[in-house]
């Protein structure tokens, strides 16, 4: 019969290389929160724009980067969250 050989591996690092990661970095939500409404307004109506035709070059077959749809969602979705924000902070 043939014996299994047991291989030790390296353990990896504890929590040290994580917490190096999770230093705060600035995100677009804060670049987006610095700015004014009105200003807010103009990029969501600039990003829907987009996103319309980024759905046409879908339909065509002609869209290359296929991951930009969901950026330009998800973008719509942080601008508009912030709004709210904003409007209730203010109300």
């Amino acid at each position: 019969m043939a014996e299994k050989k047991t291989v030790k591996r390296a353990k990896k690092p504890a929590k040290a290389e994580a917490k190096v990661a999770s230093a705060k970095v600035s995100s677009k939500a804060d670049e987006f929160r610095t700015k004014s409404a009105d200003e807010l307004s103009d990029q969501v109506a600039k990003l829907k724009k987009e996103q319309f035709n980024l759905r046409f070059q879908r339909a065509n077959g002609q869209l290359e980067k296929t991951n930009r749809i969901r950026a330009v969602r998800k973008d719509i979705a942080r601008i508009e969250t912030i709004l709210a924000e904003q409007r209730r902070k203010a109300g």
